[in-house]
This record gives structure tokens, sequence and C-alpha cells, in this order.
């Protein structure tokens, strides 16, 4: 039996661990998301805010405010787009920043909305200029003025819109321009998740999985889930699968514990690109601070996947320092990793 290709290895841990969704997840998410704000775990003071705000938007018999999500990956913002387009009984059109390319693009989507229907716009930072810039009128006038030829045949078309809700989603909010920020009504950061939400999620997916968890395994897995329900939900569908295949079905603390450090996922959610930031961090600069760029270039890693996928987590649970010099490991970096780097903040 051959090695496996590490960069294969690592390949499979990320997507385990991040928020970017396989086919597998895709499928399976429709079914494990949650219909109504009812059946929403965490999260509670957005969740009470957006029942305010949907129930008065109803009694005016008005389509919502343009509400604005923030927050990293896997946290909840597409699906609460979803709740939002069924409690308030709309159609929901999806789509993403860089799938809309051209302002032409962006006029087919609207001018096919009808009253009270839900555009969702995910990674909206992530938008043209050109694009941003028809977005503006549609949501303050719900009209577009699209030019047509060039210099003395120029020609302005406007397009009258239905009265929509755009729902935008960023993990990013600080890329987002001033002006486009200032025309959502309604904006709201998601945080991560505690231990004790996220085992109520994963009690309720189990559920619906037809899988038999222990609540000590269930708090195993919740431990290691980096705060995230994506992330969750994806660690239940491999413990379970090592359940199935090494146990009797049935996922225990010891099978959940196995099969995640099987995963090489260690007790507080770092998967081996984690780690891997960490040592290069306290090994080859000392402990930081370390340019993001000279980071990337030495972990031969995107600089927007550190900033959107790793750095979020490391953190919230401490490891990592944002500084104005630079990214720095902290001392509990040190002692979780078992290191002993000459400086550390």
């Amino acid at each position: 039996m051959t090695d496996a290709d590490p960069a294969l290895l690592n390949s499979q841990r990320e997507v385990l661990l991040t928020g970017n969704e396989t086919d597998e997840d895709r499928v399976l998410n429709l079914s494990l998301r949650p219909q109504t704000l009812e059946e929403f775990i965490g999260q509670a003071e957005l969740v009470e805010n957006l029942k305010v705000a949907i129930e008065a938007a109803k009694q005016r018999s008005e389509p919502l405010e343009h509400l604005l999500f923030s927050g990293p990956q896997g946290l909840g913002k597409t699906t609460m787009a979803y709740i939002i387009a069924h409690e308030m009984g709309t159609k929901i059109t999806a789509t993403s920043g860089p799938a809309i390319e051209r302002a032409g693009d962006l006029i087919g989507i609207l001018t096919n909305l009808a009253e009270g229907d839900i555009l969702f716009i995910d990674e909206i930072h992530r938008l043209s200029k050109v694009v941003e810039e028809f977005l503006y009128p549609a949501m303050e006038q719900f009209q577009i003025d699209f030019i047509i030829d060039k210099g003395p045949y120029a020609k302005t078309i406007k397009f009258n819109l239905k009265r929509f809700t755009l729902i935008g989603a960023t993990t990013r909010s600080g890329l987002l321009s001033s002006p486009l920020r200032a025309r959502f009504g309604l904006a709201y950061h998601l945080n991560f998740y505690d231990p004790s939400d996220l085992i109520r999620i994963l009690e309720r997916s189990a559920r619906l999985l037809g899988i038999s968890i222990e609540p000590e395994g269930s708090l195993e897995i919740a431990r290691r889930a980096r705060g995230t329900p994506r992330v969750a939900n994806r660690l239940l569908r491999r413990v379970r699968d090592y359940a199935q295949v090494k146990g009797d079905g049935r996922v225990t603390p010891a099978t959940a514990q196995t099969a995640l450090n099987n995963q090489g996922i260690d007790p507080m959610g770092l998967d081996e690109v984690d780690r891997r930031v960490l040592k290069v961090i306290l090994e080859q600069y000392n402990g930081g601070p370390v340019g993001l760029e000279a980071l990337a270039a030495t972990l031969n890693e995107e600089a927007d996947t550190l900033v959107d996928v790793v750095e979020p987590y490391l953190l919230k649970t401490g490891f990592l320092r944002r500084t104005p010099r630079g990214r720095e490991a902290t001392r509990a970096a040190s002692d979780h990793l078992g290191m002993s780097p000459k400086r550390l903040i």
C-alpha cells in the first residue's frame, strides 16, 4: 500500500474544516437546514430582531428592508436568507458577487424579480465596481438606468423594478464600500456558536440523518467544530462513516475521538493547515510579527485563504493576534503545540 499524497490529505482536511461546501454538503445541507426561525438554533439576539422586523413588514404588507449578514463562513448566513424567504412567503433568487460579471447580468436578474421577492448575493463584497454602481438606484428607487451605445448615439433606458429585498452576505465586511453598506436598512453580524448550541444542532442533524449518537459523542464533536454549524455537520458525517465501518453504528465519545483524530483534527479543532500556520510563525518568525503576504508566501497559500478560512478561528481561540506590524502567535499557541520560541506575546 502506497503512502497518500500529502497535498491531497491537506486538501481533504481543508475541505473538511473550511466553510467551502462540497457537492455532498450542498445536497445534505438542503435537508439539514432549518426552514423557520423557530427551528434555527443559536444567534438568539439576531433571531429575535428578525422576528420583529419580519412581523412588522408583514403587517404593513411591505417587502422587508434590505439586509446585510456578515461573519465567518459556515455560520448560517445563507440559511438565514432562505428562512427569511420562507417566513415572508416569497421566492428567493440566489447568486454570488463573482458570478455577476457584467451590469447586464444584474439587470437580467433584477427585472425577473416579482413584488416582494428576495435577491440573495453571497460574497457581496466581491461585486465589481461597475455592477455595484447599478445596484445603488435599484436598492433605493427600484430603478435602473442602462446606457446603450456610445458618444452622440448614447441612450438611457430606464427599467422600473418591482419592490424587492436584497440580502447580502459577506465574510469580509471591511471590504464593502461605504455607499453600499449605507443602503442596507438592517445589518447583522453572526458570531461563532457556543458548544451548547452546537450540541443541539448535532442532535437535530443526527435525528434527521438517522444517526444514533450519545450525548458525550455530541460534545466531543462540538468541541472540535470550530464554533461553526457547517463544520459540525460535516464532522458528524465523517464520524458516522467511521462508526458504521469500524464500530456498531453508534456515535460514542471514543468513536468520535478516534475518528476525528484520524482526520487530523485535534481536541481544539485545529487541523493540519492551522497547526502549520502557527508553527511557521513560531519557528521561522520567532513568534511574529510577520506580514500577511510573507506568511502566505512561506506557506504557499493564498492570502485570502488565510484571512477568510484560517485566521477567524485562530483569533477566536486566542492562538493568533493581528497587529499593525503583522500576525503574532500567542503563548497559548506555543503551549498547545508544545513549542518554546525565544519571544512570545
